[in-house]
């Protein structure tokens, strides 16, 4: 049957056209019950004339749920679609959330109101069969369509839609075979008005609210209802309004985008600051302003304090109001709070609080002397995008009458753990049993009546620092994909599993290096090997110079289950204890991994080079390799170091060995940094798996002979992909740091004795080379960790959205660069695997999104944001098993100092590569014995003027864990006490 759908579309020049677009209904839609006489679906793929069987089906059989409402004990649930889109997390994480009919006019509307929460709900219909979740197209089904009424709003259609599409089923369910009496369809729905035309018209309808709390036998799920349309609390936001509101106002959305259009406002991402919860700022298009007779550029606004950051959350896209010239800042705030002691909303009732008017009101006078522009500030007037997001942490202890053993609802206060995050108030009747546990929550709502937002329950995690649940913690504060890879992704793997070999058919197209002396160079327990290597002497007397890499995009066909996977996750991220993998261990440690006296499947770069490291030729090719060994780097610097042994293997590192140092050579005199990071290896107890030795990582002559090699491969790898794919290689930059970075170094380097040159990556390299202190070695590492910390963020683009000059890697001195050496664990390295092989003709039909520069784009911009997580994530699990290492210890070590701010300084421990903060008060209540002077960036510790703290002044510090409850988060932090210099009154005794 053929309808017509007609609409109207306003156009950018303003003019109306109508829209008429075709309608096919059907009456072979299946109703999503296997045993139904009517609908049935087809088995065979090529059976065209009826539908094919679904990812599941609703399931009669599972156990009837008792309620108090007069339902059938059998019964679907039919959301609207707000309701769904509150209560999702309610719907998809409670295993006992069964049975439930999505209307294809409800995933409509849910795709356009929210992307993300649509995604999450097809990934439960399509990996989730047990939950028997089923989409029913009511809007093609031909019994279920309903026309719009004229003059009929858009909301009240898809609402009739709904409430016919679940009468139908009420109707239809009575034709299906049952083992039980009854079958009912329910409507779940939170809009008043379709509730009582519902249940007018004889349609079972309740609120969620309703619906959850007459399931007696799981009274814990209230607890998981979204506030949004809680009656209480529109009983508490009737008595707020009586109140002096705390907040302004969002200015209306057509003024907004006026506002943006007329430059008059700034939109931008709004970024939070790690160490202080009241400091915000924006990254926005650079903009002139005019001040003291002169032209200034800016890229970044200061947001500060409560009422100018108006209910922003980090992350959140925002549109700012510059404030005044009299009110922006010489600088940031250059303190560090502790933590988010403030008080509710019942105890403070001021605009702002006294903490965010100290730093909002803070003194500039001391760093305009020095003449500098001040930064501008602003404040929020709209919220455009919100980024609310799952956030861990902890309940703080219920300050009611109310016993925490109590089964009464409560409200209470979340602490989130990252810092950034404001207090959610919450309700929850299980308060004994959240205590003390790490658990999820989600923001509703904030009103501008109230201090912090409501938010809702959503799982538990696990008991407070259970080192299990603190790893599961951080990879949900990262959003790092960490379940199980699903049914359909394992199905994309050879069906031969594990006895899979190369075939005759696989050298099609292929050279067979089998017979080369290769082999492999990794860390210690390395299983997922992507890259090998081999160097013999040419009869020329040049040297021919091979990188093998695991041929990955053999196995992960673009744009299967593996391949989307492979790309949500981005990238493999490596904890302490464990990883979580990007592709499937079958094939990221077996089948694609280079082992050793096996053949595997590889894709080549070879060149040809003289003694002095010079490219003669270069070559790509895929192909077969059967490594001859796999070394640690341990076990290949012990061949490199041995001079009588003159086997095939060792001869290939020395000759390795040998032209690495000279390409790093080149690389040096052109202008590439050699920086540093204090990276830590832990020794772990057997049976516990708990650290019990903390190390510094050596770094050997074979770890810079692989990297060499892998540079000169990405390199070459980069120049070749883009000479075919100009305007859709997917590349990497590294863009180069602003001289204002460097500024605070640059003054502090100068007290020691030396001049930083920042004006290009060569005079940087060369004044690291000339920074050092006979009397102190450790100090040109410390610059050198510190000049990375002052780096911009090396970044995936696609080439065709930069002017080439934009190409650079600063840090490398290459005018290109890529990935290409570790497609096991980067995403980014599968995608250029094919563009290669594209480039080189070994694919003679490619996607055409390798020639889609937007995507391509997209594509980078999800796997620049995968790779930071990952990185975070590493940090985060490398802090944690520190912090179980200092758990009951208490140690004396020497340190440096690597920051200095208002409020204290912090610093690094080079034997445990730590970094702690020192605050200069004992307490809140304590006065700090130290003066901050900004234009110096050092403390002075009062009227003893001999005693000062400057940038890389060698201390000794004594380190601990407190494992207390910090402002109602049970957090371990690393707490550093000041031993030397000894400043009366405020320094520790020293242990030794």
């Amino acid at each position: 049957m053929l309808k017509s759908k007609a609409y109207s579309l306003k156009t950018k020049r303003g003019n109306i056209r109508k829209i008429v677009k075709e309608h096919y209904l059907r009456e072979d839609i299946l109703c999503g019950f296997a045993n139904c006489p009517v609908h049935v679906p087809s088995s065979d793929p090529s059976d065209w004339s009826r539908p094919p069987i679904p990812p599941s089906f609703l399931n009669p059989f599972l156990s009837p749920k008792k309620s108090t409402l007069p339902i059938a004990p059998n019964h679907y649930l039919v959301p609207d679609t707000n309701t769904l889109l509150s209560h999702l997390d309610l719907f998809v994480h409670v295993d006992s959330i069964q049975n439930v009919i999505l209307l294809s006019t409800v995933l409509e509307e849910l795709r356009h109101l929210n992307f993300s929460s649509f995604q999450r709900v097809r990934e439960v219909v399509a990996e989730r069969p047990e939950k028997s979740w089923f989409v029913f197209c009511n809007e093609f089904f031909k019994d279920c369509f309903v026309e719009r009424g004229f003059g009929e709003s858009m909301n009240d259609w898809n609402d009739r839609a709904i409430r016919n599409a679940v009468e139908w089923y009420n109707f239809h369910l009575q034709s299906i075979p049952s083992p039980k009496p009854t079958h009912q369809a329910i409507l779940i729905t939170s809009d008043k008005n379709s509730l009582t035309l519902a249940r007018s018209s004889g349609i079972p309808a309740f609120t969620i609210k309703q619906y959850i709390e007459s399931l007696t036998e799981y009274p814990q799920l209230i607890d998981m209802l979204s506030n949004t349309d809680d009656d209480e609390l529109e009983l508490d936001s009737a008595k707020s309004s009586k109140k002096n509101p705390i907040f302004e106002e969002y200015w209306a959305k057509p003024v907004v985008m006026k506002g943006l259009k007329d430059d008059v406002l700034i939109q931008g991402s709004l970024s939070i600051s790690a160490h202080n919860y009241l400091e915000g700022s924006i990254h926005c298009k650079e903009f002139e302003f005019e001040y003291n007779g002169g032209t200034h550029l800016c890229g970044n606004v200061l947001i500060l304090g409560r009422e100018n950051l108006n209910r922003g959350t980090h992350g959140d896209t925002v549109a700012v109001k510059l404030l005044p010239k009299s009110q922006w800042k010489y600088s940031n705030t250059s303190v560090i709070l502790e933590s988010d002691d403030e008080g509710d909303d019942e105890t403070d009732e001021m605009d702002v609080d006294e903490q965010s008017k100290k730093i909002v009101d803070m003194d500039v006078d001391e760093v305009a002397v020095a003449g500098s522009v001040p930064v501008p500030t602003a404040k929020v007037v709209h919220i455009i995008k919100r980024s609310w997001r799952p956030y861990c942490g902890t309940i703080e202890a219920p300050k009611s009458k109310v016993g925490t053993s109590s089964s009464q609802q409560q409200t209470l206060f979340f602490h989130p753990l990252d810092k950034r995050i404001p207090k959610i108030r919450l309700r929850t009747r299980q308060a004994a049993f959240l205590a003390s546990k790490r658990i999820i929550v989600s923001i509703d709502e904030w009103t501008r009546y109230s201090k912090f937002p409501n938010g809702h329950f959503v799982r538990v995690v696990g008991d407070v620092f259970d080192k299990a649940t603190e790893t599961e913690v951080l990879l949900v504060e990262y959003d790092v994909p960490f379940l199980p890879f699903s049914k359909k992704v394992e199905d994309c793997l050879p069906k031969e599993g594990a006895g899979w070999v190369v075939q005759e058919k696989d050298f099609e197209h292929r050279v067979d290096f089998r017979e080369w002396d290769v082999c492999s160079i990794d860390p210690p327990g390395c299983t997922d090997i992507d890259d090998a290597l081999h160097c013999r002497m040419l009869e020329s007397g040049n040297y021919e110079v091979g990188v093998h890499i695991a041929d990955v995009g053999h196995f992960v066909k673009q744009g299967n289950a593996m391949d989307l996977e492979a790309a949500r996750r981005g990238t493999t991220v490596y904890l302490v204890d464990k990883r979580i993998d990007m592709l499937p261990s079958l094939l990221g440690t077996n089948l694609c991994s280079l082992h050793c006296n096996v053949e595997r499947l590889a894709f080549s770069v070879i060149w040809e080079m003289n003694s002095d490291a010079e490219i003669l030729d270069v070559k790509f090719t895929k192909s077969v390799i059967k490594s001859k060994a796999s070394f640690t780097y341990d076990e290949a610097q012990i061949r490199l170091d041995d001079k009588i042994s003159e086997d095939p293997l060792s001869k290939s590192i020395k000759m390795l060995n040998m032209l690495a140092k000279k390409l790093r050579q080149k690389r040096i005199d052109a202008g590439a940094l050699t920086l540093a990071s204090p990276e830590v290896r832990f020794k772990m107890e057997r049976d516990t798996n708990d650290p019990v030795e903390v190390e510094m990582k050596e770094l050997k002559d074979t770890n810079a002979l692989v990297e060499e090699f892998m540079l000169l491969a990405n390199i070459s790898v980069a120049k070749k992909i883009h000479e075919r794919f100009p305007d859709s290689s997917m590349l990497r930059r590294h863009p180069i740091p602003p001289a204002t970075n460097f500024e605070n170094l640059k003054n502090s380097v100068k007290e020691k004795g030396f001049e930083f040159e920042v004006s290009s990556s060569k005079a940087l390299s060369d004044s690291l080379d000339l920074a050092v202190l006979p009397k102190d070695p450790y100090f040109n590492k410390l610059l050198r960790i510190m000049t990375t910390r002052c780096m911009m963020q090396a970044v995936y683009f696609c080439s065709g959205t930069i002017s080439e000059a934009d190409y650079l890697h600063y840090g490398l001195a290459s005018p290109i660069y890529t990935h290409f050496t570790s497609p096991i664990r980067r995403y980014a390295d599968l995608v250029v695997h094919r563009l290669l092989a594209a480039t080189i003709g070994y694919e003679k039909e490619y996607s055409s999104d390798l020639t889609d520069k937007v995507k391509m784009e997209e594509l980078c911009q999800v796997l620049n944001f995968r790779h930071r997580m990952a990185q975070m994530a590493s940090r985060s699990s490398v802090e944690l098993y520190t912090h179980l290492f200092f758990r009951n210890k208490v140690e004396e070590l020497d340190g440096y100092v690597i920051r200095i701010l208002k409020n204290g300084f912090s610093v690094l421990v080079p034997k445990y590569g730590i970094e702690g903060f020192v605050y200069s008060s004992l307490d809140s209540n304590t006065e700090s014995p130290f003066t901050f002077d900004p234009v110096k960036n050092r403390l002075t510790a009062g009227n003893q003027e001999s005693i000062t703290i400057n940038l890389f002044d060698k201390v000794v510090v004594q380190v601990s864990i407190d494992e207390g409850a910090d402002g109602g988060n049970y957090k371990s932090k690393l707490v550093l006490k000041l031993v030397e210099p000894v400043v009366k009154g405020f320094s520790v005794k020293s242990l030794k």
